[in-house]
């Protein structure tokens, strides 16, 4: 009975799991073998930035304002990252490593817009330190988080 058990236990999660990827999912990965096959051809850092603002530009309101301001702030608080798109979403990389990056609710069907860290992001603190936020607004109090949580992650 055990292992019929294990079976009739088995949630939507795990059946949908065990399907494969979502349709979100595998646009991102599409969009990802996109964009590392444009990366080949030569581009520059204007090409990457036209890229940015053009993905932010196809962003439906209100997450379009929210993404053309965490991308100004990010571009003022850590001018030396270089702005380039990753998985189809606006990202800002060090020595070509993704730091931070502007996920949109609307990308995985989520409730709210985030602003998440890579593993590159200098935000350590002890043993436990978030690297995803939600936003849900910008406020002049969440700006200048964003602002601090940029200009540290960029070291």
């Amino acid at each position: 009975m055990a292992e019929t058990g294990k079976t009739a236990t088995r949630t939507a999660r795990t059946d949908t799991a065990a399907e494969g990827f979502t349709e979100e999912e595998r646009a991102a990965m599409k969009e990802r073998a996109r964009e590392l096959k444009s990366a080949k051809r030569t581009k520059g850092k204007a090409d990457d930035e036209a890229a940015v603002l053009a993905k932010i530009a196809e962003l439906p309101e209100p997450e379009r304002g929210l993404a053309e301001r965490v991308h100004a702030i990010v571009r003022e608080s850590a001018p030396s990252l270089t702005a380039k798109t990753w998985y189809g979403m606006p990202a800002y990389a060090r020595d070509g490593k993704i730091v931070c990056f502007f996920q949109p609710a609307a990308k995985f069907s989520s409730r709210y817009a985030t602003l998440g860290f890579n593993d590159d992001a200098r935000l350590d603190e002890g043993a436990m330190w978030p690297t995803a936020y939600a936003i849900t607004e910008l406020t002049d109090e969440v700006e200048a988080r964003i602002a601090e949580l940029v200009r540290r992650a960029s070291g």
